[in-house]
């Protein structure tokens, strides 16, 4: 399957062999932003929210996972959609803040969060925090006892084997997400101890870049089985089950796209199994969607700056590489190099020839974009796209190696293109505001 020609003809266009992004020409984009830079098509991320929406239950609330795509741009878009906000960091929760996102709309999940990242979290009074261990229970109770507070928790539970599947697992074996399911008891004897924690719900998530709708039905089935457990021992309803997050998206030449209407079919079939349940009387249910909301929005544009020969392998070096896009270079939990959607945006409508390998900048052979892809005849100057890099892209990059400027990222919205995060340098980009102190 060719990805790059099935995501053009089903999200953008063309004209005269050159690649439209929400109605404006690629070579416009860059002649006012320059390149290396990200592009991203609103329409685009409307068009996945809205097809999730109607897949899932009315019952069950959408808050886009931060972690996938941090710009603020894209939150304020999904806060005016309505969605809720999962983050995972003091820096998330600032993020989210300034985004405009009500505190009682973020969940935090994550392991490993500082007591500086939970005082931030008790303080603004955010709408959940995921509780990853007993420890982190123990450090919640402390605070709240020293701010005159109760928390509102969750928690995170790592399923049995029977609830496993996707690209990465993050549960059904051992993992330093959650508690163990077969713990769950002892835990359970531990938080409810504790007067200063209000355990209103349960988050279960156990793997990620789901494909298979059936695993995803089997881990929300496994989520309501969890959810009767905890609700038997507390003898109420829980307020939140969260089924986590996992929707995939076909990268690579063997992936099937998720079949999203079988999706709907089961998830309508389970719902309607619970509606009388008194188990779940006014539970709201929640998923944590990221790459599958904005994956396919985003396109990684580099420019062609030298073309080489060596031993009789052409390369394409670009102005950018893995420092802006790790992910693409299969240098982020790829075991075999695969390439992504990859193609040249000015020449869409000509003849590819000998394969090429499509490198970066960088002073190390990681920097490989493309190993062996077909494409046109290339000249220095042609401006090659990476599909599908709308997550997991910039915010997962080693953006300071060699210390390139890091990329500009640009929003496409009703035929206008917007800057929303200008080019920089490594300290440009990370910065925090001088009202976010991280550990202090």
């Amino acid at each position: 399957m060719d990805h790059a020609a099935a995501l053009i003809a089903k999200y953008f266009n063309l004209s005269s062999g050159e690649l439209v992004i929400g109605g404006v020409p690629v070579s416009d984009i860059v002649a006012r932003y320059g390149t290396p830079l990200f592009v991203y098509d609103r329409s685009v991320i409307d068009r996945k929210l809205d097809l999730l929406r109607e897949t899932l239950p009315a019952r069950v609330e959408i808050c886009y996972s931060v972690k996938a795509n941090p710009n603020p741009a894209i939150l304020r878009h999904f806060l005016a959609k309505g969605c809720g906000l999962e983050i995972a960091s003091g820096g998330e929760l600032h993020i989210a803040l300034s985004a405009g996102c009500a505190p009682e709309r973020i969940l935090f999940a994550g392991p490993g969060k500082t007591e500086a990242e939970l005082e931030l979290a008790l303080s603004h009074d955010i709408g959940e925090i995921h509780v990853e261990s007993v420890l982190e229970a123990e450090r919640i109770g402390n605070i709240c006892r020293r701010l005159g507070k109760k928390a509102r928790v969750a928690l995170r539970v790592n399923p049995n084997g029977e609830a496993q599947g996707g690209a990465m697992r993050m549960g059904g074996k051992p993992a330093p997400f959650g508690i163990d399911e077969e713990t769950l008891d002892e835990v359970l004897d531990r938080i409810l101890g504790e007067p200063s924690i209000n355990l209103q719900g349960i988050h279960l998530f156990a793997g990620t870049q789901i494909l298979d709708y059936n695993i995803l039905l089997g881990q929300y089935r496994k989520g309501l089985e969890i959810g009767r457990i905890v609700v038997d021992r507390i003898k109420r309803p829980l307020h939140t089950i969260d089924f986590g997050g996992g929707l995939g998206i076909p990268y690579f030449a063997r992936d099937e796209e998720l079949d999203v209407e079988k999706l709907r079919i089961g998830l309508a079939q389970l719902f309607n199994e619970i509606e009388n349940d008194s188990d779940f009387t006014g539970t709201n249910f929640v998923v944590e969607p990221g790459r599958y909301l904005v994956g396919e929005a985003g396109i990684y544009i580099a420019r062609v700056n030298d073309i080489k020969v060596s031993r009789g392998k052409k390369f394409l070096i670009l102005d950018g590489g893995m420092n802006h896009h790790l992910a693409a270079s299969g240098n982020l939990g790829q075991v075999f190099k695969r390439n992504f959607p990859i193609t040249l945006l000015n020449k869409l409508q000509a003849d590819c020839h000998t394969p090429v390998d499509i490198v970066g900048p960088l002073c190390t052979p990681l920097d490989t974009l493309a190993r062996d892809v077909k494409l046109p005849i290339a000249d220095v100057g042609d401006l090659v796209g990476v599909f599908k890099s709308g997550a997991y892209a910039l915010t997962a990059s080693p953006l300071g190696f060699l210390s390139h400027p890091g990329p500009a990222e640009v929003l496409v919205e009703n035929g206008q293109t917007r800057l929303i995060r200008r080019r920089g340098s490594y300290c440009d980009l990370l910065a925090y505001p001088p009202s976010y102190h991280p550990g202090t």
